[in-house]
């Protein structure tokens, strides 16, 4: 008699189930690997009883298959997949004292990009819209893509998202009503946005509390409004004049009460606000692993927490760059329309991106000012950049809060704290270093190297950031005095020392492109200012650039997309980088030239 093997085990059979969110109720669909239906479908309520009967048919799913494999993919709308989410992810970890344990099976959750859902869905049913569709679409998408599972958001993660949702809508909420206040106030007493920029500040409410109309504010006297607490002493006879000459149009009781209930509702708006900060605050931290973005310099405990809730997992991004475009942190081109004085724009004018969570970039605008201030390496950064544009010092500002998601980048990956003696930043990279710390030229001049001419860093992505626990800038430059008109310039030992990379980083456009390896393709910078296109490639490797619009067609090394981008001749160019970069103009004394 043969002896009986035991039969081999059975692999799992992939089940795709497609789920569509919304607030009272889900739909679901359960396709098979044919994509033909393994179930009937399911509409589901969002309650104790809905969610029973959507185990059972997960259970009916796995007595008649045998082992599966779950793909679950979700299509989210809002916050209404949170519960099923938490639902979920106890069914793909069951353990013995819970009734809901589903055996033998496998189960991955996603969610994935709202956008990408609904381009997918689009892609198989067009203009069909409808629960059932939705969910259709999801399924499929999970058996034919196969997207890994989500991580399991902690519950203290979830508590400072929870707390950051509500922050981020009562900040919006308090903007809503200033935009409101100024246009009461330009109706009532116009003149006072000419007097302060910040008609929020707390002397500002209560004057107009206690004056809130032009006329009224034009009986008071020099001695009753140098009892409204912080009010500026050099303010007080101008608020009295521009009163008294007011253009106003409304005045009266009712005016009167209105604007003070305006009033009323900006303070506990801001009150409110307060209070979230200090929840926000609290909930980070209670997070059981400490990031130390606290210790970073200009970055507060608020700000921290802000940027954990929404970065949540720094393993999502790969390099800076990724975090920096998350948050859209970088110039974009605009070019059309007119300015305040009524003049036509500049062709090229660049501006700060408006992409990105508009609560990290209020918070990361206000800590960049401060990092400004008490941040060595924002504050270099900050000082070579109004060196280089002395009228547009937001330009700079934008940097800085560029600056300040690298070190983030660079502090999280490393769980170390910030070390502002880390690095020498006020010193150029380039300026060798001798063993006690300082560097070959500062030992050998008395004079120290100004602050506002110079800033240095590591680049982070040539460095791993385990190592570097403060990623600073991806460049450093020379004293400016030190390359003027008449220095000579090898072309060809400037492109020596410049990687393609470095300059794509420095102009903010390394982000935009798309591809993987050595070539890259994206919007071109130099004839389109909406992002849009692909007509733009570059070879990391080659260092060379080329822009397949017939209507533009520039090509190049660094040195040419250098010139083209800010409108240099070569030589200019050249000169720019080399003071840009701190490079060295040529290896030896030479005359110029242009190679290649």
């Amino acid at each position: 008699m043969l002896p009986q093997h035991a039969p081999a085990p059975q692999s799992p059979r992939r089940i795709g189930v497609g789920i569509d969110t919304s607030r009272y109720g889900h739909y679901a669909v359960f396709l098979r690997d044919d994509l033909q239906p393994a179930a009937d479908e399911l509409s589901f309520a969002e309650c104790a009883a809905g969610y029973a009967l959507f185990r059972q048919r997960l259970q009916g799913i796995v007595q008649r298959y045998g082992p599966v494999a779950f793909a679950v993919r979700l299509d989210v709308a809002g916050p209404y997949a949170d519960n099923l989410l938490h639902f979920l992810h106890r069914l793909a970890t069951p353990s013995g004292d819970r009734p809901d344990a589903l055996a033998p099976f496998v189960l991955t959750i996603s969610c994935g990009d709202p956008q990408r859902n609904k381009n997918y869905r689009a892609a198989l049913f067009g203009s069909q819209k409808s629960d059932p569709v939705e969910a259709r679409a999801a399924a499929r998408f999970a058996l034919a893509e196969r997207p890994q599972s989500d991580s399991r958001l902690s519950l203290e993660l979830h508590i400072l998202r929870q707390i950051a949702g509500r922050l981020q809508a009562i900040v919006r909420q308090r903007t809503r009503l200033i935009n409101q206040f100024h246009h009461l106030l330009a109706l009532t007493f116009p003149e006072l946005a000419l007097l302060t920029k910040d008609v929020a500040a707390g002397w500002v409410l209560e004057l107009i509390h206690r004056y809130p109309t032009a006329p009224r504010l034009a009986e008071a006297t020099p001695t009753d409004l140098a009892a409204i607490p912080y009010l500026p002493d050099a303010q007080v006879a101008l608020l009295l004049e521009q009163a008294r000459t007011s253009i106003a149009s409304l005045t009266g009781e009712a005016i009167e009460e209105l604007v003070r209930d305006h009033v009323r509702q900006l303070r506990d708006m801001g009150a409110r606000q307060k209070r979230l900060e200090s929840l926000l605050v609290s909930a980070y931290r209670a997070l059981p692993q400490a990031n130390q973005l606290d210790s970073i310099p200009g970055i507060g405990a608020v700000s921290a927490a802000v940027l954990t809730a929404f970065i949540l997992d720094i393993d999502r991004f790969a390099t800076p760059a990724k975090l920096v475009a998350y948050f859209g942190v970088l110039p974009i081109e605009a070019s059309s329309g007119v300015d305040r004085d009524g003049q036509a724009r500049s062709p090229r004018r660049w501006i700060m991106s408006r992409r990105g969570n508009d609560l990290v970039r209020r918070y990361l605008w206000m800590a960049a000012l401060s990092a400004i201030r008490c941040n060595p390496a924002v504050r270099a950064l900050y000082a070579r950049v109004v060196a280089k544009h002395p009228q547009r010092k937001a330009i700079a500002v934008g940097h800085a809060m560029r600056k300040l998601l690298h070190l983030v980048f660079a502090i999280w990956k490393s769980g170390r704290p910030f070390d502002r003696d880390h690095y020498p930043w006020q010193t150029p990279a380039h300026i060798e270093m001798s063993d006690n710390g300082m560097s070959a030229e500062s030992q050998t001049s008395d004079n120290d190297m100004s602050a506002g001419s110079q800033a240095a860093g590591h680049k982070p992505d040539m460095v791993p950031a385990a190592k570097v626990v403060t990623a600073a800038c991806a460049d450093s430059v020379a004293e400016a005095s030190s390359v003027g008109e008449g220095t000579a310039v090898d072309f060809a030992h400037v492109k020596e020392q410049l990687l393609l990379t470095q300059v794509l980083d420095q102009l903010g456009l390394l982000a935009r492109l798309r591809g993987s390896g050595s070539q890259r393709r994206g919007p071109c910078p130099l004839h389109r200012g909406d992002g849009r296109g692909r007509t733009f490639s570059v070879n990391l490797d080659a260092h060379v650039f080329q822009c397949f619009d017939k209507q533009c067609g520039q090509k190049g090394d660094v040195i040419d997309l250098w010139a083209a981008f800010h409108g240099l001749s070569l030589r200019e160019a050249a000169l720019d980088l080399v003071r840009t970069f701190g490079l060295e103009p040529c290896a030896r004394p030479a005359t110029e030239k242009r190679n290649g």
